[in-house]
């Protein structure tokens, strides 16, 4: 039997949560839009048994097996730095250029983040360390060559993979030309097609058929003619013409936070979540206002309801996205809760790994 168009819709969002465990609003919800999975941060992350109930209450108001996402990148970027133990950044990680240390930081946010009942860790960050976003991304990213990002964020995927943890490249197509933080503002990035072809670009070439999930950012290249003044996260050009087609990804389009000021200050919720969607995008990811995610998903409704175009897109991105859920159904179960010594035993890998990698920074 098909699914009714509602389901398809709701199948299409990753939502974020107020708190450290669910209001009955939110249940409610839930319960109602199906969406196809959740995200958390650190307001909504208290220990490690509380986060794998909040975890566990979320999945089981869902239909089909959830997307439980995290921002674990380390460094800066690290939602259980202090639920378990802070992990060091990839620029520190990358710095030792050992493969083994890439390859030892994925396979360690892996442990932690599936401990705690994740299944989708939004890294490796592939934008390039260039001078221009040198005080945006600090130690967010790993080298300004594209065979260096490309050789850590190889070897760190390999790490995820050990626990099954999927992994998310970010932010296509490419943010290391930024002087603006897209959670502000919008940043204009002024990279021609070729230099981006070759540089920006290339590690999502390369990694295409290793990346569950590619993350579209907010910004916008204005030397780039064909891509208009829209940003990426709206853009049939990046997410469909480069993306989908030249590149030929075939794995699952994210976008960026829908609430960020990158796109909020171009458009409204309801429009944006439209645009993305009819760009290519599979999944819209909203994180903080409950309002907003239920305007986006009326909005993406209404639209299928009343153009044939739009509820073909829906129902592809739909497809593509339980179709992933089918392609990693051994990683989409929630684990059992941790008992302390699992955490504890985890937490200590990751401080040994730590004192290694600062033992092995350049001098």
């Amino acid at each position: 039997m098909t699914p009714p168009l509602r389901a398809h819709v709701g199948s299409l969002f990753i939502a974020g949560i107020k708190g450290t465990e669910l209001s009955k609003i939110e249940s409610a919800w839930l319960r109602l839009l199906q969406p196809a999975g959740v995200i958390l941060f650190r307001r909504n992350i208290a220990d490690a048994t509380q986060t794998h109930a909040l975890l566990s209450s979320c999945a089981a108001l869902l239909h089909t097996p959830s997307f439980r996402c995290v921002d674990v990148e380390g460094g800066s970027v690290d939602r259980l730095h202090d639920v378990v133990a802070p992990m060091p950044s990839p620029a520190a990680v990358a710095a030792t250029h050992r493969n083994r240390d890439a390859h030892t930081h994925g396979e360690l946010i892996a442990a932690e983040t599936h401990a705690l009942g994740f299944n989708v860790v939004l890294a490796p960050v592939l934008d390039l360390a260039l001078p221009a976003s040198r005080s945006v991304m600090t130690t967010r990213v790993v080298a300004p060559d594209a065979a260096d990002v490309t050789a850590y964020a190889e070897q760190f995927l390999k790490g995820l993979a050990t626990k099954g943890a999927l992994g998310c490249g970010k932010h296509f197509p490419g943010l290391g030309g930024g002087t603006l933080d897209s959670h502000t503002a919008t940043p204009h990035i002024a990279r021609d097609w070729p230099t981006m072809w070759l540089e920006d670009i290339a590690p999502y070439r390369a990694l295409q058929r290793h990346l569950p999930m590619i993350m579209v950012n907010h910004a916008t290249y204005p030397s780039v003619a064909e891509s208009g003044q829209q940003p990426a996260s709206l853009s049939p050009f990046w997410i469909d013409s480069i993306l989908r087609k030249k590149i030929g990804y075939r794995g699952l389009i994210i976008s960026d936070d829908m609430e960020m000021g990158g796109v909020m200050s171009q458009t409204t919720i309801e429009e944006a979540c439209v645009a993305a969607i009819a760009a290519g995008t599979d999944l819209v990811e909203i994180c903080h206002q409950p309002d907003l995610i239920l305007r986006g998903y009326e909005a993406v409704l209404r639209e299928a309801e009343h153009s044939s175009a739009f509820r073909k897109r829906v129902t592809l991105a739909a497809t593509r996205v339980a179709a992933a859920k089918r392609k990693h159904h051994r990683t989409l179960p929630l684990p059992d809760s941790p008992p302390p010594t699992t955490i504890t035993k985890i937490r200590q890998s990751i401080e040994n790994f730590c004192a290694e990698i600062a033992k092995a920074q350049p001098r």
